[in-house]
């Protein structure tokens, strides 16, 4: 009977927790993705929508802008996720190209900018401490660990766009390489 009741309690606890972690979800992060997500259409109609759209029109002609300038300031001003979001101004073609450069920018800029993925803060940090261990400097691994990864991230969104190529010719459909403004609808 005690190995049951141990059970029993310990599954129910397994449920205790994941609530008491979606009602953090619920006063943390939930709140300020909402907010970031306020402030950003906020600012796109503060700016103008086609304003936004010609920034991502031009862009979307360079791929050292595409996925080198624009996720920088993307992950940098928005943070993780909310970031992501600017890519719906981007051509269809390019969507995949720039989630994967940005997806990598938002862990390779976290040990100089941790505003930019704060969940994953805990990754840098234990690399850090075993960094300091060794009396070395943080600052220079992170601004190195920054360097090194616009340089692949950048890669990794170009090489992105030969797969995108790749997968539409072999399934014999094509996506846009320019902006349609129903491509803008939310």
């Amino acid at each position: 009977m005690t190995v049951i009741t141990q059970f029993a309690e310990g599954f129910m606890n397994l449920f205790q927790t994941g609530a008491e972690t979606f009602i953090s979800w619920m006063t943390g992060i939930v709140p300020v993705v909402l907010m970031l997500m306020v402030f950003m259409n906020t600012l796109i109609a503060f700016l103008g929508e086609e304003r936004v759209t010609n920034i991502a029109r031009v862009s979307a002609k360079n791929p050292l802008t595409r996925y080198l300038v624009l996720p920088f300031l993307a992950a940098f001003m928005l943070g993780n996720p909310m970031s992501f979001t600017l890519g719906r101004f981007l051509p269809e073609y390019y969507k995949p190209s720039y989630y994967a450069s940005l997806a990598q920018f938002c862990h390779t800029s976290n040990g100089v900018f941790p505003h930019i993925n704060p969940g994953e803060l805990f990754v840098w940090l234990g690399i850090a401490q075993g960094v300091e261990k060794l009396g070395l400097n943080t600052m220079e691994l992170a601004i190195r660990y920054l360097l090194v990864g616009l340089v692949m991230n950048f890669i990794g969104g170009w090489i992105t766009d030969f797969t995108t190529a790749f997968v539409c010719k072999q399934q014999g459909i094509t996506l846009s390489k320019t902006i349609q403004s129903e491509d803008l609808a939310v």
